[in-house]
């Protein structure tokens, strides 16, 4: 346990110390919410849609979960780069508590980074229906976390090298982000697409932040919840047994 405490800590320190990647982790949802959440919000009012800002916000805070938590997997390749990794790997600990360690410090980074978002969307004009159910959203978000975390720990064991890096990005991450529904309603899709949406595991995280947020939800809040816990489990358990395979 202490394995998994320290790994877990040596993230958090990791982020709080690099001030550049604090400012960074806002540009990006600072544009998304200046340049569509205003830019778009007449459009959304006329068609019936009400405040986009307000609609979109649970997708921004979603996004910064998903882009930190899978990116904090993929920083194995960095660490394999550098030499960090092996000297992890040939300390006596199991693995499965390194990976564990890993994990749950890139999802707490994650977390971490989608409470300073809110923080913004608020200011920006944000207003969650009811104050008290805030908690759950925090749960929804820690779960996004947890499920983008094991991918990512999975993906960046499998791969040698950041040459690899470019094609994940362009192929998984910002397809699971613009097939989430975090910036269009889910309601009335075209079967096909409506059909990719429900494979997307983060269509459930913004689903069920938005239930709790907003008070409306396309899947159900206790469908988002169990679905979110499932991937959650399958897909720690590939990371652990891909990051168990890693050759030092």
């Amino acid at each position: 346990m202490s394995a998994i405490y320290i790994l877990w800590l040596r993230e958090l320190k990791r982020y709080t110390r690099s001030r550049v990647q604090l400012v960074a982790s806002l540009g990006q949802p600072v544009m998304y919410l200046l340049a569509l959440g205003f830019g778009l919000g007449p459009v959304f009012q006329k068609a019936g849609g009400g405040s986009y800002l307000q609609f979109m916000a649970p997708g921004v805070i979603g996004m910064t979960v998903l882009f930190s938590s899978i990116f904090s997997g993929l920083g194995l390749l960095w660490d394999r780069q550098f030499g960090f990794l092996k000297e992890t790997l040939v300390a006596p600990v199991p693995r499965l508590q390194i990976m564990i360690g890993r994990t749950l410090g890139g999802a707490t980074v994650a977390v971490l980074q989608g409470l300073l978002v809110t923080v913004v969307c608020v200011i920006a004009g944000f207003r969650p229906v009811n104050i008290s159910l805030v908690p759950l959203a925090l749960g929804f978000m820690l779960l996004i976390a947890m499920v983008f975390a094991g991918l990512g720990v999975a993906v960046g064991s499998s791969l040698e090298d950041m040459q690899g890096f470019q094609l994940i990005m362009n192929f998984l991450v910002m397809p699971l982000f613009f097939l989430s529904g975090a910036l269009f309603p889910l309601d009335g899709l075209p079967k096909v697409l409506a059909a990719v949406t429900m494979v997307d595991p983060l269509s459930y995280g913004i689903d069920g932040m938005r239930s709790v947020l907003l008070g409306r939800s396309h899947y159900g809040g206790m469908v988002d919840l169990e679905v979110l816990v499932g991937v959650a489990v399958v897909f720690i358990m590939i990371g652990a047994y891909r990051f168990s395979k890693i050759e030092i």
